[in-house]
């Protein structure tokens, strides 16, 4: 079966209004409403914001109640809202999240950002619903590359996709802007990469050193000295995508590192839109799929 998910929590929204008659304070209100729960019950429900006044939730409990006011209680989940301009949450099950990365943002910590990362602030969001839940990440994006990143909630799933990556995952696509025009408009590229001293990945003919790495491109549009170009990888080695579109002449916008000239919308053109992986509990094939940044078409869109 095929799932082409959206944005879904693990526990559905189950709200009770109920409606203050006197002054009160909001402990002794929601002990009196709820009188089929315990009072640590009540507290907990409380302290991890499953109880709202006038749609925001509430934790304070001597917060003042006037008649007529309106408590929610939601008895499947908390009041939370997640908002956050570099994570978007396209999935989530008992098992996995499934976020949109945006450009800029680290996929987890390094020595200068240990808060300001994908990790950290996906670690937040289901901490919302279970203060003692953790996450693992199950691959990386480059920090300027967006896309489709995939975090595991049990560190054995996690291993388990990565230590059989080819088997499970089935596709693994993107999307970018290059620097001038490759010479084929369609073609696989094959090479074995290293890394030097400097960090820098490059393709080399040492067997010893070398990975190989397998990457197939197609361009969709052009226009001057920019191309669109579609890529799927077969493997998923460190920069590959930026490396063999640099190495043939064709550097990807706002790639300094590895010979762009240019950066025209200020951000690494490239984007994971892509992601297909067979789920390892459920056995089903998860595909994911992101729009074309709008400013990539633009800047490639034929003159008319």
């Amino acid at each position: 079966m095929v799932r082409n998910q959206g944005n879904r929590r693990l526990t559905a929204d189950n709200i009770k209004n109920f409606e203050v008659k006197e002054e009160v304070t909001l402990l002794p209100f929601l002990f009196s409403s709820l009188s089929g729960l315990s009072k640590s019950e009540v507290k907990s429900m409380l302290k991890y914001k499953h109880i709202a006044i006038k749609g925001s939730a509430v934790t304070q409990f001597d917060t003042p109640l006037s008649p007529g006011d309106i408590v929610q209680v939601n008895f499947g989940r908390s009041f939370y809202k997640f908002n956050n301009p570099q994570v978007k949450v396209i999935y989530e099950d008992k098992w996995f999240v499934v976020i949109e990365k945006a450009s800029g943002l680290l996929s987890v910590a390094n020595d200068t950002a240990r808060e300001k990362n994908a990790f950290h602030i996906v670690r937040d969001y289901v901490r919302h619903d279970n203060p003692d839940a953790e996450i693992y990440v199950c691959h990386r994006l480059d920090q300027y590359t967006s896309g489709i990143l995939v975090f595991a909630k049990d560190e054995s799933l996690m291993m388990e996709l990565r230590s059989n990556w080819d088997f499970y995952v089935k596709e693994r696509r993107y999307v970018c802007v290059t620097e001038n025009i490759p010479a084929r408009p369609e073609d696989t590229i094959e090479s074995l990469l290293t890394q030097n001293e400097h960090l820098r990945v490059h393709s080399t003919n040492d067997e010893t050193v070398g990975r190989l790495a397998v990457t197939h491109y197609k361009v969709i549009q052009t226009r001057g000295r920019y191309a669109l170009v579609d890529v799927e990888i077969f493997t998923g080695k460190k920069n590959q995508i930026r490396v063999h579109m640099s190495e043939m002449g064709c550097p990807i916008a706002g790639d300094m590192k590895y010979g762009a000239e240019t950066n025209p919308v200020r951000r690494l053109m490239l984007h994971n839109y892509r992601l297909s992986f067979i789920h390892p509990v459920t056995g089903e094939l998860m595909r994911f799929t992101l729009p074309t940044p709008s400013v990539f078409r633009k800047l490639t869109q034929p003159e008319k």
